[in-house]
């Protein structure tokens, strides 16, 4: 377990980029009261350390955005200046998560709400409480002492969905330069599986992490079904719709036949070749969240459009569907929301709406133009 939680430690908060070095170190400037917790005794490893315990039961997908968010907060807590001037500052993994009162919950509630949005702020609470949880059943604290420590009120407020809906005109040119490196035979490969990566993300609304997580044995090319593993471990099908189907089934000719368990896409290395093992030979390639998370952005890039993130693919995909059919409760499915309040978020139909009775309203202005 600790393998696959030291690798979840880049964090993903507010649509950043999980490689952006100001969410992997402590803040320079941080508002005051600042709690300056010493560190432990000694640091507790594995199983006995609360951190580890609590990630360990989280997906794959969760375990690293809850590992930044605990990053965060112990930096935050433990903040202080050392013999040599510096701001120092404790990791989660050695910080004491069982000393924290219901006055450092307090002021730590009080910094996350000033800084994130409520949401975001919210994530980061509940990641605290699972580790204050964990704590308590390593028999760190006391059942008071956690029900204190975990007495905080959730943060307040809405925010508008991040992202963007992406336009016709710029998907079309996303496409596009997938489309002419496939005519390169150095870079076919690579064209091909963005192609094909790209078209999932908007027909199937799917999350990079679903996307990066799909296998060989997910697909149904006779029906044009994917079954994709979501949040909380839940599945859902997805279809190749509007030509995804055509694209998906060039990348399958090229990538080749493999077992049912084999990732559905793969690396490509710079000189055009699919990547079907790791280096040494010793267990099959695939590709991460951050690598879609990378191939978007140079998609984006080379298309010469506004900035994308993979998330704008799905924001898109909702408004677009709600569109076409209108009904959210389809739209709630094929997205994958528990909520049909989240899916709800993205319908642009009500934004248009607005600003339609907000244009027959006029400023008696006098100036030209």
């Amino acid at each position: 377990m600790s393998d696959a939680v030291n690798a979840a430690s880049n964090v993903d908060l507010d649509g950043r980029a999980p490689s952006d070095p100001a969410l992997l170190a402590a803040p320079e400037v941080l508002p005051a009261p600042v709690l300056a917790l010493a560190p432990a005794d000694e640091v507790l490893v594995g199983e006995e350390n609360p951190v580890l315990s609590y990630l360990g039961r989280l997906s794959a997908g969760s375990r690293r955005t809850m590992r930044g968010s605990l990053e965060e907060i112990a930096a935050v807590a433990s903040r202080r200046e050392g013999p040599d001037g510096r701001v120092v500052h404790l990791d989660a993994l050695s910080f004491p998560w069982w000393r924290l009162t219901g006055t450092h919950t307090a002021i730590i509630r009080g910094y996350l709400a000033e800084k994130y949005a409520p949401s975001t702020a919210n994530k980061m609470l509940s990641a605290l409480k699972g580790v204050l949880k964990a704590s308590f059943r390593l028999g760190l604290m006391t059942a008071d002492e956690r029900d204190r420590a975990s007495d905080v009120a959730p943060v307040r407020g809405t925010r508008l969905p991040p992202g963007r809906s992406i336009p016709r005109g710029e998907l079309s040119a996303l496409f596009a330069v997938c489309a002419r490196e496939a005519e390169d035979p150095k870079m076919r490969a690579r064209g091909i599986r963005d192609a094909a990566m790209l078209a999932l993300l908007y027909v199937g609304g799917l999350r990079r992490t679903e996307l990066a997580s799909l296998r060989l044995g997910d697909y149904e090319p006779e029906t044009g079904t994917l079954r994709v593993r979501g949040k909380g471990n839940k599945e859902r099908p997805v279809y190749a719709e509007g030509g995804a189907d055509l694209l998906l089934g060039g990348w399958l000719e090229l990538r080749g036949d493999g077992e049912p368990d084999d990732p559905l896409f793969l690396p490509v290395r710079k000189d055009g070749r699919v990547e079907r093992s790791d280096p040494y030979g010793e267990k099959k390639a695939s590709l991460s969240d951050q690598a879609v998370y990378k191939m978007v952005k140079r998609r984006h890039r080379e298309a010469n459009v506004k900035e994308i993130s993979p998330h704008d693919f799905r924001k898109t995909f909702v408004g677009d569907l709600l569109d076409a059919v209108g009904d959210l409760s389809v739209a709630q499915k094929l997205a994958g929301h528990a909520d049909p309040s989240t899916t709800a978020r993205y319908d642009r139909r009500g934004e248009r709406a607005m600003r339609r009775a907000a244009s027959h309203l006029h400023v008696p202005h006098h100036f030209d133009g």
